[in-house]
């Protein structure tokens, strides 16, 4: 899955960086059609129950440049999953990173691990 780091998200590492506002480590899924843009604030028709990410740094090119948010998510009944991304609140909050996929159809009970990725370069 490819990943972009959208506009609100670029507030929210301003923030941070500025020592205010909170980690976007609140991983979510969604159910509906659509391509990423810069300009998307929410996923594609949000479903289920945000979980926290482990948030860790990477090494992709030079030491530290990447930022990793690492969660499962786990299906309450049968559904597909087009698209998910990472926020900085636990419900609302600023959409971080997003990205959409060709639909996964899941059952009661099975998971996705999501890893995100955002190396600054």
């Amino acid at each position: 899955m490819a990943t972009l780091l959208v506009t609100t998200g670029k507030s929210v590492v301003t923030n941070r960086i500025l020592g205010s506002g909170t980690a976007p480590q609140y991983i979510a899924w969604g159910t509906g059609a659509g391509t990423t843009s810069a300009s998307d604030t929410t996923l594609f028709t949000e479903t289920g129950t945000r979980v926290s990410g482990t948030m860790t740094q990477q090494t992709t090119s030079t030491t530290n440049d990447t930022f990793q948010v690492v969660g499962t998510l786990t299906a309450g009944g049968s559904v597909t999953i087009t698209n998910a991304g990472t926020f900085d609140a636990s419900t609302s909050g600023n959409l971080f990173v997003k990205g959409d996929f060709t639909g996964l159809a899941l059952n009661s009970g099975d998971s996705i691990q999501f890893t995100f990725k955002v190396q600054f370069s």
